[in-house]
């Protein structure tokens, strides 16, 4: 098991593990990804990926997020549409 961890951004912990620690201990860090746990994949010590959870996708009850909502302010839905047009390229061109 390697020894180098940092401590990233959101707190967690990311550890760096080599490409023989990755095939001999997936295991194990299979476990950890479903800890949350982050990876940095190394070949020869050099950084070349890494490993981190998915997010899990979450059921939120449809009148948990009306109440979350409910003081929100009304969108206009005209000047909404113009915004996206305004900002994203939506012609439809045909793939070549």
């Amino acid at each position: 098991m390697s020894c180098c961890r940092t401590r990233c951004y959101a707190g967690r912990m990311t550890e760096q593990i080599s490409q023989r620690e990755l095939r001999n201990d997936s295991g194990r860090i299979m476990r950890g990804l479903d800890q949350g746990h982050t990876y940095i994949v190394t070949r020869r010590s050099e950084p070349v990926g890494e490993l981190r959870p998915l997010r899990r996708r979450r059921f939120v009850d449809a009148r948990a997020v009306a109440e979350i909502f409910r003081g929100a302010p009304a969108i206009d839905p005209i000047r909404f549409r113009d915004d996206v047009d305004a900002g994203i390229e939506q012609d439809a061109d045909p793939r070549a």
